[in-house]
Parts: C-alpha cells; structure tokens; sequence
C-alpha cells in the first residue's frame, strides 16, 4: 500500500513538473515569437533621462544603464540566444549522429580512427576550443554556431555509436543482411530510424547547453557583438550596474536564461524516462 502511494505520488510529482516545464517553454516560444512584432518599440533607444530606473508599471524590469527598457531587451536577448541554441545543437546533433553511425557501421579501422579522433576533441575544455574558433573570426551570430557545433558533437557521436553496436546484434540486422541488403542500406532503413528518438533526446538537451555556452562566450567579449542582444550581453553590461547596487539589469536576463533552459532539461527528463522505460522503474524504485 505504501508502495502504491509512494509511486502515485512521484507520479503525479513528474506529471507536474512535465506540465510546467512545458508551459514555460510555450510562453518562450509566444514571447519571442509575438512580442517583437507586437510591440512596436525600438529596444535599441536610448533615453538618457530614464537610465537605471527600477522596475516599475512603466518599466515591469527597470532599465538598463542608457535608458533602454529591460523587459523588451530581455524578449530580444532570449530571442538571439535561443536561435543560437537551436541552430548549433541541431547541427551538433546531425553532425554527430552521422559520425557515430558511420563508425559503428563501418567497424574495423575506420571505427578506431573516427573514435581516436573522438578522444583528441574531447581532451581539450569545450569553452577552451570554442574560444580559439570564435577568436579567428568576427564577433557575429555565425561565429558563435559553428563553435558550438563543432565543439558539442562529440557526446552524440558515442552515443549513437553505442546504439549502432548494439543493434548491429539484433536479429533483424542479420535477416535484412541474409536478405541481401547493402550496408548502406541497412544504415539507412533500419540502423538511423532506431536511434533517431536518442539523436532527437541529444538535440534537446543540447539546445539549453548551447544557450549557456553562447552567454558565457558573449560575457567573455567573444561572442555577439556588444550592441546586439543577446543574454549574455546584457549580464556582461550589467556587470558595472551590479557594483553600484542595481541589480534588476542583472537579474533578470539571468533569470531569462536560467527559467527557459532548465524547463527544456525537464522535458528533455520527461522523453528520457519515456524512451527508456527500464530507466523509469529503476527511478521508481
């Protein structure tokens, strides 16, 4: 009987926090979507008149050190930075995805090369080698991408790896073999339908990751340039306010980029659970 109710009860605790995570994720989507079309102010005006003032009917998030209002810079921060964490983790994904499935399907030496390749990348610190990307380029919104896509494809590449293996050995992979099926074939009919709900549980969680190294790049100087926001920036500008004692243009782009990631962490929580069933009971337990 306790037992019933202990799992009733973490039930219903997932379902909450599934509907929430969801929730704050639709109003992302809505506000990044529709408050920039909306609402027509510029958020890169500036009024001297109306610097640093605290939050406020006129201004729900205050303003930033030149007059600009807060709340609309925030929608535009979370806007640049989400496109940013969508666009490299999906890249990382395919990128990585293609590169574990062709090592594991292709065995032998192509497998130990692609995997010591593997190990090389992931020895180095993956804000260390986004930085060296970003610093030969510009500061811009392609720059940033194309660091964290090829610094992050690393996981997702052993991860479908080991997938591969293991359905290399299920009896289905041998009977489409005996069939006569190629290899490239088997690759595309059989083994890459199989591991796509692990590639899209990467692409997930990979969009959060991605949005935390874009703001740490940009709060380094080395990511968006300084008059585009983007979360990062607007932590980075705040930093001299926060000394001063105004803390509303630091916390709330920091609340903006920790709310909406760690409710794509909890949906990402919620598909695990679902395409792992045997993770599920073990959580229960």
């Amino acid at each position: 009987m306790a037992d019933t109710v202990l799992g009733s009860s973490r039930r219903t605790s997932r379902r909450v926090r599934l509907y929430t995570s969801a929730g704050i994720v639709a109003a992302v989507l809505l506000a990044v979507l529709l408050v920039p079309p909306l609402v027509q102010l510029d958020q890169q005006a500036v009024d001297l008149s109306a610097r640093l003032r605290p939050p406020s009917w006129e201004h729900p998030f205050g303003t930033d050190d030149v007059g600009r209002d807060l709340l609309l810079r925030c929608v535009y921060g979370l806007r640049v930075s989400l496109l940013v964490g969508v666009v490299a983790g999906l890249t990382a994904t395919v990128v990585g995805t293609a590169v574990g499935a062709l090592a594991a399907a292709a065995g032998g030496w192509t497998d130990r090369l692609v995997m010591r390749l593997v190990d090389t990348f992931s020895s180095v610190p993956h804000l260390l080698l986004g930085i060296f990307i970003v610093a030969m380029f510009r500061p811009g919104i392609g720059p940033v991408i194309v660091s964290i896509a090829l610094t992050h494809w690393l996981s997702t590449a052993r991860i479908v790896r080991s997938e591969v293996l293991s359905l290399r050995s299920r009896p289905f992979i041998d009977a489409a073999i005996s069939g006569g099926a190629s290899r490239s074939r088997v690759v595309v009919r059989h083994l890459l339908p199989a591991v796509l709900p692990q590639a899209g549980l990467a692409a997930v969680l990979m969009v959060p990751h991605a949005m935390w190294h874009e703001s740490a790049l940009s709060f380094l100087g080395l990511g968006l340039p300084t008059h585009q926001a983007s979360l990062g920036n607007l932590v980075q500008t705040a930093r001299g306010s926060l000394l001063a004692g105004d803390w509303w243009p630091t916390l709330f782009p920091g609340l903006f980029l920790i709310v909406p990631t760690l409710a794509l962490a909890g949906l990402a929580s919620a598909w695990r659970e679902r395409i792992n069933p045997r993770r599920r009971s073990e959580l229960m337990l």
